[in-house]
């Protein structure tokens, strides 16, 4: 979920617009523009933030999948209802991801990022969910509109690392610069699950880099990091360390 927060580490913004906290406020002819515009997918949730007016413009859904009414939903709302774990990699992962776009100016509505992680019902259980933030609305070249869709991960396996993927005209940037800036951090790309499923599968590096179209020392530099990363010894270990963190497919 883009959370667009300053990074500690400077005293600088990644944006020129400070975004606020309020929660939807829209008006019924705005909302019924957006009932026209957003299609609402079953055992779904949303929203639309404006980054022009500094607030939810429309929020559906929430009442549904998490217990809240949707005029409760704000951006610090979902944080906090993030389980804590959590917490920490999101915050970063939406800086480093806004950065990114912001630095871009075409086909900005093509880009997103996908999070798969945990946040809390009223009623106090997790919930696994799929997030899926990007940009809904551009003009200009700048970003005026983010879209957040949110819906349960039917399908989580999830042990201590949290899996995210990137998704743009400049896809493969994207995703590096992500895994770059999120080293520290026990997190896994799409790619480099694939990677480390096609390796699990006892595929040689060989095959794996003519899958990606990339050279063998290229997927070996995608692969070793995962060592330090996750703190195991060798490929047998990490394959080891992926199943019981549902990394990789059933075999």
């Amino acid at each position: 979920m883009l959370i667009f927060r300053p990074s500690k580490k400077s005293s600088m913004y990644f944006y020129k617009t400070v975004i606020t906290d309020i929660p939807m406020s829209g008006n019924r002819d705005e909302m019924a523009i957006f009932e026209k515009m957003v299609a609402l997918f079953p055992n779904e949730a949303l929203y639309v933030y404006s980054l022009v007016a500094k607030r939810m413009v429309y929020v559906k859904g929430w009442e549904e999948l998490l217990g809240y009414k949707d005029e409760e939903i704000s951006l610090l709302k979902l944080v906090d209802l993030t389980v804590p774990s959590y917490v920490p990699f999101c915050r970063e992962m939406n800086n480093k991801a806004l950065q990114f776009i912001l630095s871009k100016k075409d086909h900005l509505e093509e880009y997103s990022c996908i999070v798969y992680s945990r946040k809390f019902h009223k009623n106090g259980s997790e919930i696994p969910l799929v997030e899926s933030v990007g940009v809904f609305k551009s003009e200009r070249g700048q970003v005026t509109e983010i879209i957040g869709r949110y819906q349960v991960n039917k399908f989580a396996r999830m042990g201590k690392v949290i899996h995210y993927d990137a998704y743009g005209p400049e896809k493969s940037d994207f995703e590096e610069t992500l895994n770059k800036e999120l080293f520290n951090y026990y997190a896994i790309s799409g790619k480099e699950r694939e990677a480390l499923n096609m390796l699990a599968q006892g595929k040689s590096y060989q095959e794996v880099a003519g899958h990606f179209d990339i050279s063998t020392s290229a997927i070996k530099k995608r692969i070793t990091p995962l060592f330090e990363r996750f703190h195991v010894k060798n490929l047998a270990h990490l394959i080891h360390f992926a199943h019981q963190n549902g990394l990789i497919d059933d075999l």
